[in-house]
This record gives structure tokens, sequence and C-alpha cells, in this order.
């Protein structure tokens, strides 16, 4: 395991980041607003404070990630993206939004999370908070806290922008969601989505590298890439796990979820208005055998709660 950087690595890029909030291009939305006058762009987020929704040990994650006392979980108010079947809808396009949180406070909620004994601090939706989590985990740091950070993203990310985060990420968590970019502006209202995600796995595994595990079998470093199987082909799965496997090579971490449910406007939406049946998840789990794939989990079909069945073959 690598050495944690210095509060200092933390501050000099929040430095960077918020000048560029007057024009701000965090995500490939790229809105342009100056947030540091007060303008709200698609994600609604602001330039000094972040909206924490909830913070707590999540069990629910990977194994790697839950380990046996938890993942440290922060979730942001406030999205990129505007999935349609999104399964957090009031936390990302509703109006269950977060208190807003200075970095002092935020730093407090990191300590408090690394005092409850979790492994790691999980930050879901991070991107447009990104100047207010960095200057948190420089005065985290300057604490003590040696927890790994978790970048949990849906992928949509800017990669000039991760690129920033060189040494200061230890694990990415993206999403990889799409094959198709028309289907990602219907589903998800991004028609960048798969470019933007692709180009920022790359840099995620260029900084990274694939999931590093400790004789615990908790994860320290790299990418484990998850990917939500929709029905009617829509997720594109055998294509995304092909595109994995070529950028992560035969030790690519997969996450491969059955969870879909129709919620928020997927019954609505003309081809989500069920979920997946048991051939499209053969379908999907076939996919894996034949990538070579064989690290990472699969989640079992017909319910959102079932077990992450560990695959990993070295």
């Amino acid at each position: 395991m690598s050495e944690l950087p210095p509060p200092e690595a933390y501050e000099r890029v929040a430095a960077r980041l918020e000048k560029a909030l007057s024009s701000c291009v965090l995500c490939p939305r790229r809105c342009r607003v100056d947030r540091r006058a007060g303008e709200l762009g698609f994600c609604r987020a602001r330039a000094a404070t972040a909206p924490v929704n909830t913070s707590q040990l999540h069990f629910g994650e990977e194994p790697p990630i839950s380990g046996s006392k938890g993942s440290g979980t922060v979730f942001f108010a406030g999205c990129t993206l505007a999935c349609r079947f999104c399964q957090n809808w009031q936390i990302s396009q509703g109006q269950a939004s977060g208190e807003e949180t200075n970095p002092e406070d935020l730093a407090g909620i990191f300590l408090g999370l690394e005092m409850a004994g979790a492994h790691n601090l999980n930050l879901v939706t991070p991107t447009p908070h990104l100047v207010v989590i960095l200057k948190a985990l420089a005065i985290a740091r300057g604490y003590g806290c040696a927890l790994p950070v978790v970048y949990n993203t849906s992928g949509y990310e800017s990669a000039a922008v991760l690129r920033q985060l060189e040494g200061l990420v230890e694990i990415y968590l993206p999403d990889l969601k799409y094959d198709d970019e028309a289907v990602a502006e219907r589903l998800s209202g991004a028609s960048n989505y798969v470019a933007s995600a692709r180009a920022a796995l790359k840099e995620m595994v260029r900084q990274v590298g694939n999931l590093k595990l400790d004789y615990d079998g908790l994860a320290w470093s790299g990418v484990l890439v998850r990917h939500l199987v929709l029905p009617n082909g829509l997720s594109g799965t055998p294509e995304v796990l092909a595109y994995i496997a070529d950028v992560c090579g035969p030790k690519a971490a997969v996450s491969l979820m059955s969870q879909y449910f129709p919620t928020y406007k997927a019954a609505e939406t003309p081809g989500l208005e069920r979920g997946i049946n048991l051939a499209e998840y053969q379908e999907a789990v076939d996919a894996l055998d034949e990538l070579g794939i064989s690290r990472g989990y699969v989640q079992g079909l017909a319910s959102a709660t079932d077990e992450m069945v560990p695959r990993w073959r070295e």
C-alpha cells in the first residue's frame, strides 16, 4: 500500500479547480456557469459548500469496498445525469437535497467515519463538489485521516478533470452504463455519455490500474467498474463488457448488477417498463465468461438485495 498524499497536495488542486468554477467545466456538460457568482448549472451545485444528503457506514457495496466494518459513505445531492430509472432519484434529481456543508464540517464527517471504523471514504457523486471535497480532505489528512478515497461515480466524467486528481484518489468505482450515445441521451439526458465515460475509464486505469486487494480482501487501490444490465438490450452489455476488457485487460475487475427495476420515470419510458428476464441475465453472464473476465462480482437475478457472488480467479 502506498503512502497517502500530504494535505498540501489536495489544497493545490482545490485552488486550481476553484478558479475554474467561474466558468464551470468540471463535468462533460461544460455548463460554463459562474458558480462563484451564485449561478447554478445542471447539477445545481454551489461553489463554497457541498450538499450532504447522508453519511453512514454502508454495508451494501461490493465486498472489497464494504468489508466487515462498512464503507464510510457520503451521499452528495444532485447529479450530472438525468437517468429516467434512477433508484436514488429523490437525492439526484428530486427535492430531497442535502445539508449544505462547508469544508471544515465535511472534514469532520470524514474523521467521524474513520472513528466509526470505516474501511474507506466512499464519495458518491463527488465531481460537482470537488473543490469542497478536496479542501475537506486536506483538513482531514492534516488531522491524521488515513482512509483511502473511493471515487464513486456514474462514469460521466471529464478525463481532463480526472487528470487533476492523479495521486489523490486511491480507488475509482465508476459505472459504464451504455454502448450507444442515442440510448444514453434518451435514458440519461447525456448525448456524449459513451465517449466521455470511455475516456474517463482509460484515465482512471492509467492512474491506478486494476483493483488491488490486501490480505484481508479489502480494496486499497485500483478500478472496479460497475455495469447495470437493462432490459431489451438497452445497456449494450456485451459491447460494454468487451470495451472494459479491452481497456483493463485480462485482470479487469467488474461488478455486474441485475438489480434494475422500473422506478422514477421508467414506467413511462419505452423499453424500461419491466425488469430484466432470465435470458438477458444469462447473456450478460455469458459475455463475462466469453471475454475471460474472472475478477469481480455478479449479482443474483430477481432482487436488488441479492448477494454479490465473487468471481475472483487470478
